[in-house]
């Protein structure tokens, strides 16, 4: 418990005791679970330098959301270790870095999180201010967030 809170304080993130997260319905881990297919070759994992680069990127997408008074409430009494750990592995399995992706699927991680339009874009703001802080390429940019933008539809409730 206390190598726990310790690992999740060092990654900026919070503790919550299992006890008091909400249960995660069983599910079978899949890549097909991250909603795109990876990039082929490794010119996009080298553009995002790489696992610490991912992880940066995912790092700095997080602390902007969590700090953004338009969308923080999404992330409250939400297990933000387990949700920076399965936004590396998604990344990192979509940007062709060799990872697997242990997370459900898009539709039921986001089931009930009443997420609109304008907090998907919200979202992919602190993504891109993210990527220029890594000084990631704006075409590398580009590429993948068209990997990510039909994830949208599996995310967004009307």
């Amino acid at each position: 418990m206390v190598l726990l809170l310790t690992a999740a304080l060092l990654l900026g993130g919070s503790y919550i005791p299992a006890a008091a997260e909400d249960p995660v319905d069983p599910y079978t881990q899949s890549n097909a679970n991250a909603h795109a297919r990876p990039f082929s070759g490794d010119a996009m994992w080298r553009a995002f330098h790489g696992a610490d680069g991912v992880s940066r990127v995912v790092d700095g997408m997080v602390d902007r959301s969590i700090a953004d008074n338009r969308i923080a409430d999404i992330f409250k009494a939400r297990d933000l270790v387990r949700l920076r750990r399965t936004l590396k592995e998604q990344f990192c399995y979509i940007l062709n870095g060799g990872c697997d992706y242990t997370g459900r699927t898009m539709q039921s991680a986001h089931k009930d999180l009443g997420v609109q339009t304008a907090d998907m874009g919200a979202l992919v703001e602190h993504l891109q201010a993210a990527m220029k802080a890594e000084r990631i390429a704006f075409p590398a940019q580009n590429r993948f967030l068209a990997k990510l933008a039909p994830m949208k539809r599996a995310v967004i409730k009307q």
